[in-house]
């Protein structure tokens, strides 16, 4: 192939841009914000689980609270009646007015273990209440700590993007004046070569792959045309000259 010696050393211009643009990518991708989110983020779902296990806990309380009070309610109501029937002396029976006394104090003592439960789950509901209180107060904690990292990472994602979109335009403005046919080929290279298409050939080393030509090829670059698209044996890349190649 050939092309001009400029239009060869352009061609370097153009991978120095799309370096740059490999080095703005990766700085993309590798923003500490990134791993911080996905951190932070999970740490919000365990807590957030937790949220809602604590509340689910403190619901069945609240429920299990109003059976109870409902259950010393009915046994309270009857225990009034009885005693109100006790007190009316409408049982004369003596038989009956024993086991109504009996039923008095066995509903008091009824009363008794249903208040005893009821104070119960009143602790275990003001537990899980105190739960809840701390756990939402973690996961907004947690979540204005993600609200910030989302924002710096949004603010320099929109400063790396806009970088990269400068380097874009003026990597189409050289590219388009490097003949399409070296432009192809580099293009192919780079795409099989890790990014790199195209290297200078640097005091006698190719600076694709860090190699130093064997005598034989150098010679065989050095006798070559100004005009001819030269390739490293070692990693096939364009090799450049310019004038600190060594030859």
């Amino acid at each position: 192939m050939k092309a001009e010696p400029a239009d060869q050393i352009r061609l370097l211009d153009v991978q120095g841009l799309d370096v740059r643009l490999q080095q703005l990518a990766h700085r993309r991708r590798s923003l500490p914000e990134h791993a911080e989110i996905e951190s932070l983020t999970k740490d919000h779902t365990q807590l957030r689980d937790l949220l809602v296990a604590a509340q689910t806990e403190e619901s069945d309380c609240a429920r299990e609270q109003t059976k109870a009070e409902q259950d010393v309610d009915q046994v309270r109501q009857r225990a009034g009646r009885d005693q109100q029937r006790l007190d009316s002396g409408a049982v004369t029976s003596p038989k009956d007015l024993e086991n109504l006394q009996r039923e008095i104090s066995s509903l008091a003592k009824r009363q008794g273990d249903l208040e005893d439960v009821v104070l119960e789950v009143m602790e275990r509901r003001e537990s899980a209440q105190e739960r809840v209180a701390e756990l939402t107060e973690r996961v907004g904690a947690v979540q204005g700590k993600v609200d910030d990292a989302t924002a710096r990472r949004d603010a320099a994602v929109e400063e790396l993007d806009g970088e990269a979109a400068s380097v874009t335009k003026e990597r189409e403005v050289v590219a388009g004046s490097v003949p399409d046919d070296l432009l192809k080929l580099y293009d192919k290279l780079r795409q099989q070569q890790g990014g790199v298409g195209a290297a200078k050939l640097y005091q006698r080393s190719c600076q694709g792959c860090r190699q130093e030509l064997a005598i034989t090829e150098l010679s065989e670059i050095r006798s070559a045309a100004p005009d001819t698209v030269v390739r490293c044996e070692n990693c096939r890349r364009i090799l450049v000259r310019t004038a600190d190649s060594g030859l």
